[in-house]
């Protein structure tokens, strides 16, 4: 029997940065669920994958990612909560989202 024809995905509605969090885009991976990313805001902060979505997503450096900074130190760390596929960069961009890239 010949496997069934997939459809071209479906267009899910993209998760978008929340109040308190931010666009980055991963620069270098540091070891142990950390890495530097550079923020929308122009900053760059160590982020690191919480352990509930760490074995969820895998990370590379040039990924398009979202970070929440940390309250304490808002300006040199934060946490990475959601991770971007190709398309869903590729939509971001015709959207006009990631100007700072």
């Amino acid at each position: 029997m010949a496997r069934p024809q997939k459809d071209e995905p479906q267009l899910r509605r993209l998760r978008l940065p929340e109040r308190e969090e931010v666009f980055g885009i991963v620069e270098q991976l540091r070891g142990g669920s950390r890495m530097l990313v550079m923020c929308s805001d122009n900053k760059t902060r160590l982020c690191r994958i919480p352990g509930k979505i760490r074995r969820r997503i895998w990370v590379k450096e040039g990924d398009v990612v979202i970070v929440k900074p940390w309250t304490v130190q808002s300006d040199e760390k934060a946490d990475i909560v959601w991770r971007y596929t190709k398309t869903q960069v590729d939509r971001l961009n015709n959207m006009g989202l990631l100007d700072f890239t």
